[in-house]
């Protein structure tokens, strides 16, 4: 997607009168490629790294705040993407996510249960998600933490779905292993699932829908919850038209993936700070750049998010969580094996997040 928008923008002029170079590095989730990664972009001189992401966010974001490049876009996997002084985020990550589940799950479900994996970033998934259940009266979901590379879940599934009540929620959230569980679910047999089933955005997307049977899948009516509003949107068009035109077909790019979304978003903040910048005269790199950022302020990306910005005024106030500026979320539902927006606009989880723990 970073390819398909270098291609778009310097074939419309480029920022601003200057061409734009994107390079790409993959760190593997490996915490020391990720810190070579960081050093190939101060290498190089970037002037940002954009819509990117990591779980081994210490190691990234340390490299690029000693280089003083700005992380503009992240995916909000690890919770250094909302502390570090250098990163501007388009979206709330994992916590409004998992909050926005909680709250969506408690007036639907009477009990719910969390399968997510057992690492130190999946450590924080039940917090978030029993401050949104919280909110709807819901006491704290059961929690299921498992391997996050296992082959099958059977085991596990069979915990998850417990009695196997329609009044339960299972809300699995294990990344590309989520399809892993579901297909465990559906192996159950003559214990095939009552229960409602849910998951975020990520976890679950149009393409798990689609290669578990469409509207057949086990996935129908399932719920789900986003950033964005879903792929069949119109306010993605112009993402759409762009892929369509420069991407020559590439089946890499899957408008549905959250990551591709994301780094349009990404981009196009990017390139609109640029453009505010001013004319080829004025000097772009990596400090001047981080300080634009630092001046931004209701940024349109086109209905896609909330107007963003980075100013102090626009930080949250969301304990740990202190460059988060975006704590809006999207419900939706599989719904004739297509993801759709169960209500409209987006859902605010500020009050949520800033609940305190027990």
């Amino acid at each position: 997607m970073a390819q398909v928008f270098e291609h778009y923008v310097n074939d419309q002029g480029g920022v601003a009168g200057r061409p734009l170079k994107v390079l790409t590095c993959n760190e593997r989730n490996d915490s020391v490629a990720v810190t070579q990664c960081a050093q190939q972009a101060a290498d190089a001189g970037a002037v940002a790294v954009v819509g990117s992401y990591s779980q081994k966010g210490s190691s990234f974001t340390t490299a690029l705040e000693s280089a003083g490049i700005p992380y503009i876009g992240g995916y909000g996997i690890a919770q250094d993407e909302f502390q570090s002084v250098v990163s501007y985020p388009v979206n709330g990550g994992m916590p409004t996510l998992l909050a926005g589940s909680g709250r969506q799950l408690s007036s639907l479900c009477k009990n719910v249960t969390l399968v997510r994996p057992d690492t130190i970033t999946g450590d924080q998934f039940p917090i978030f998600l029993d401050r949104g259940l919280a909110d709807g009266g819901r006491q704290p979901a059961r929690d299921l933490p498992t391997a996050d590379d296992a082959s099958e879940y059977t085991t596990v599934a069979g915990r998850a779905i417990g009695d196997n009540k329609r009044s339960t929620c299972v809300s699995a959230v294990l990344g590309d292993r989520t399809s892993t569980f579901f297909d465990s679910l559906r192996r159950l047999g003559n214990e095939a699932p009552k229960v409602r089933l849910s998951s975020v955005l990520g976890s679950v997307q149009q393409s798990l829908v689609d290669s578990t049977g469409g509207a057949h899948s086990p996935l129908e009516n399932a719920y789900v919850t986003g950033w964005y509003p879903p792929a069949s949107d119109p306010k993605w068009n112009a993402m759409k038209s762009v892929i369509n035109k420069y991407a020559f077909g590439d089946d890499r790019i899957d408008v549905a993936d959250p990551g591709v979304q994301t780094t349009w978003i990404a981009y196009t903040v990017f390139a609109k700070v640029l453009r505010a910048m001013g004319d080829d005269t004025v000097a772009v790199n990596a400090d001047t750049v981080r300080k634009a950022m630092n001046r931004t302020a209701h940024l349109s990306t086109g209905g896609l998010t909330p107007a963003l910005g980075w100013t102090d005024t626009n930080a949250l106030r969301i304990p740990g969580h202190t460059r988060l500026v975006n704590a809006k979320v999207v419900y939706q539902v599989v719904r004739q094996g297509r993801l759709v927006q169960a209500r409209p606009g987006f859902v605010d989880l500020t009050a949520t997040l800033r609940r305190r723990e027990n």
